[in-house]
């Protein structure tokens, strides 16, 4: 749609007085009103508080102009000075009164027009600012989703890396146990302190804590979007590792023995 078909479709458009509605205050909730939009409310508001003044004021003085003329009637007959200086100022205030009312008349034709001028450019101030903070919130929310999904493919590897440590201590564990027996494993157990073998099942402890473990397991991510390769490779050069740190360990022993 071209500029100009696009400001004759909202030309024709009637839009309430947005400054009345309380939707409309909480579309800047979050963010507040921007200085065009706050100079816009103000005159909206100045020309209402006008229009109702100069209703008010028209009514006042319709009263006045009714009592005026019933003064004027009644003092039309009189021949005094006194009551011709009346009739005189009455007639005076009379027609100031007409002049008055003339005027506010004039005035509260137009404010109306310029009510709706007011309002047709608050709304276009409303919608840049709108449209702004849409475009705003999708750019962010766009920098958000990318920065979720790159925390969870690190999750997953991570969830995988976690239990290729796992099994590599459970293995490393049950060679030890095989090469240097049970009883030489406990007394380095009790210099060496507490570690981690294998899964929760491989080692007791208390039961809240095994509740709690189980509830931290993340074994039950999906795997998508993984690197496997790379972390095939990894698991590999783990068991490598492992095997070396074994075969050292047996050497060392059987040097011992002889």
């Amino acid at each position: 749609m071209s500029e100009k078909d696009f400001s004759n479709a909202l030309a024709n458009i009637k839009i309430p007085i947005l400054i009345l509605d309380q939707k409309w205050h909480r579309l800047f909730a979050l963010g507040g009103k921007p200085e065009s939009v706050k100079e816009l409310e103000s005159k909206e508001n100045d020309l209402i508080k006008r229009e109702a003044e100069l209703k008010q004021e028209l009514k006042d003085l319709k009263k006045v102009k009714e009592n005026l003329m019933a003064s004027v009637m009644s003092n039309m007959e009189g021949t005094s000075d006194l009551v011709s200086k009346k009739l005189d100022d009455d007639k005076r205030l009379l027609e100031e009164c007409k002049e008055r009312i003339a005027s506010n008349e004039d005035e509260l034709l137009d404010i109306p027009n310029q009510i709706d001028e007011v309002n047709h450019e608050l709304m276009l101030a409303t919608m840049d600012y709108c449209y702004d903070k849409l475009r705003t919130n999708s750019n962010e929310a766009e920098e958000i989703t990318e920065w979720i999904k790159d925390v969870r493919v690190k999750l997953k590897k991570n969830v995988i890396r976690k239990h290729n440590r796992e099994i590599n201590n459970k293995e490393i564990y049950s060679y030890m146990h095989d090469v240097f027996g049970m009883e030489v494993l406990n007394l380095f157990d009790m210099q060496n302190g507490q570690f981690y073998i294998g899964s929760i099942d491989d080692k007791e402890a208390p039961a809240k804590e095994k509740a709690d473990d189980k509830d931290k397991d993340l074994s039950n991510v999906e795997l998508e979007d993984i690197d496997l390769d790379a972390v095939a490779k990894e698991t590999k050069a783990d068991e490598e590792a492992s095997k070396e740190i074994v075969e050292e360990s047996v050497e060392e022993s059987a040097s011992e023995e002889s």
